[in-house]
């Protein structure tokens, strides 16, 4: 028992890749190109893909947004998750690093499940609201421009159905948004969304410490 979450050493963190880590070769050979991005940091740990895979599945979730593609990892661990006639809305503005997920959405044979949006997320989600979407979305993960995730949020909330989830990553973003010192643009972007969140009573939340930190988010 502990009254509090265990600190991952790296001793620690290995065990735990070793004993729950269950990633296709698809996966690993996706992960293995993006190491060399110089951007690397952008792509989420295995073990979150994993886990939004894992409530994929638990949510018998058949209509997903992610918000922030990158190379295509988290959005080839969803699809991986989605029966054949789910659907994935990815949306992104960066053509380059879409072009690699996009490779390995057709070497996985899921390029069927994701339709990528090239524009703004807000354009694409405010399309989606236009086109009477609201409400139809099981779940939606969020996962790029800090300052801009509250309206990512927001439209989310509108177009996610009740009971359906929210997961917002990157929500502890190294421990900055704890240090009042930190003043940049995305750590007081992060804690103005975190606090914001907080007070949300339309969702009930969990913070979890799982990678940068992810914050789910349930429509009531």
């Amino acid at each position: 028992m502990s009254i509090k979450s265990i600190n991952l050493t790296e001793n620690v963190y290995n065990y735990l890749l070793d004993v729950s880590l269950r990633e296709p070769e698809i996966l690993q050979q996706l992960r293995k190109e993006t190491a060399t991005h110089p951007m690397v940091n952008m792509q989420i740990s295995p073990e979150q893909g994993q886990f939004l895979a894992f409530l994929i599945k638990l949510l018998n979730a058949k209509k997903v947004i992610e918000v922030g593609v990158f190379t295509g990892y988290s959005s080839l661990c969803m699809a991986l998750a989605l029966p054949e006639d789910g659907k994935l809305i990815a949306c992104d503005t960066d053509k380059a690093s879409t072009a690699t997920a996009q490779h390995y959405w057709q070497k996985a044979g899921i390029s069927h499940k994701v339709q990528l949006e090239i524009a703004p997320a807000q354009e694409t989600m405010d399309t989606l609201l236009s086109g009477n979407e609201a409400g139809t979305y099981d779940f939606i993960f969020i996962d790029a421009e800090k300052d801009e995730y509250q309206d990512y949020y927001e439209r989310a909330l509108m177009l996610i159905k009740s009971g359906g989830v929210i997961a917002v990553d990157n929500v502890l973003w190294s421990g900055h948004p704890a240090d009042p010192k930190k003043q940049d643009k995305n750590t007081v972007a992060i804690r103005k969304f975190n606090e914001q969140l907080y007070f949300d009573d339309r969702v009930t939340i969990s913070m979890l410490p799982l990678a940068d930190g992810v914050t789910l988010a349930l429509k009531r």
